[in-house]
């Protein structure tokens, strides 16, 4: 496990930092962070394993787009060669710029504001890719953690038909933000402008995927229906395509969480959790969801 204090050397020797502090932060599934501080400003210092180190690469790159285009991202601060990331005791770490502001709620008017975030980055990543960026989409029905439950394999290839049937590539396709939950939003107390953080990867695929995402954790199209109203008038996506492939998107979106916390529980996998516990009822959950979406 690495330490602040080896944080707190490494942020000194790849970024020129002295006289800062880091604490834990505690937060995230796929990655350990730190908060930096230094005299008047802090970072956020973001640790993933070694082998994500290109996927984690892109999704820093896409998060550089983005801020560029006007929406605050978290973009990485360059190390002293240029770099995005460095090396530390294997793993990839990076110096993110602090966002300010507290993460949206799935109130309505959190809902409306979430979605016109979403839908300005969407415009601005259209047709854009960066170097090292996957395609849509991973998920593999023959993975073998997917016998981990009788009914898993089955329903996560019963949500991967129903994708081919729809024909993804056909449907808008930009640079994904891929987990676009209330949190990863930040709202500015002082201005009142909304930035969306956490880019874990560079992947280019379906916008709507991205949607299907943020109408998932509002609870579903009823639910979200303040959300898809807003986003739709200022989002990339043409209505009549949300309008067909949104709930082909949303089954696909729980079968990846079916996916994930499945592959979670069989390696042992606690980031960024205290109990087994909360894996099991990831599962538990998309189990439900699939059953209910059919």
């Amino acid at each position: 496990m690495v330490t602040e204090g080896e944080v707190r050397d490494a942020v000194s020797r790849h970024w020129g930092l002295s006289s800062v502090r880091v604490e834990p932060h505690h937060g995230g599934m796929n990655s350990a962070t730190w908060f930096v501080h230094g005299p008047g400003e802090r970072w956020v210092a973001k640790l993933v394993p070694g082998a994500a180190r290109r996927a984690f690469t892109a999704g820093l790159s896409v998060a550089v787009l983005v801020a560029a285009a006007g929406t605050a991202s978290g973009p990485p601060v360059p190390t002293r060669t240029g770099a995005l990331v460095a090396d530390l005791d294997g793993a990839s770490l990076a110096l993110l710029t602090w966002v300010p502001g507290d993460p949206l709620g799935t109130a309505g008017s959190d809902q409306q504001l979430l979605a016109k975030t979403l839908a300005r980055v969407h415009r601005g990543l259209v047709g854009t890719t960066v170097e090292d960026a996957d395609t849509f989409h991973w998920v593999d029905p023959d993975a073998p953690h997917l016998a981990l439950r009788p009914w898993l394999r089955p329903a996560v290839a019963t949500a991967l038909d129903a994708l081919a049937a729809l024909d993804p590539a056909a449907l808008c396709q930009g640079l994904l933000h891929t987990d676009p939950a209330p949190e990863a939003f930040r709202r500015d107390p002082v201005t009142g402008a909304c930035g969306l953080i956490d880019w874990q990867v560079g992947m280019v695929g379906p916008l709507l995927y991205d949607l299907a995402s943020a109408v998932m954790y509002a609870g579903g199209p009823c639910a979200a229906a303040d959300l898809i109203a807003a986003y739709l008038p200022q989002g990339p996506i043409p209505a009549a395509e949300v309008a067909r492939g949104l709930p082909v998107l949303l089954r696909f979106r729980w079968a990846v969480q079916a996916d994930y916390f499945a592959r979670r529980i069989v390696e042992h996998d606690l980031t960024g959790i205290a109990d087994p516990a909360d894996n099991q009822a990831g599962l538990a959950a998309a189990r439900r969801m699939l059953g209910e979406l059919g």
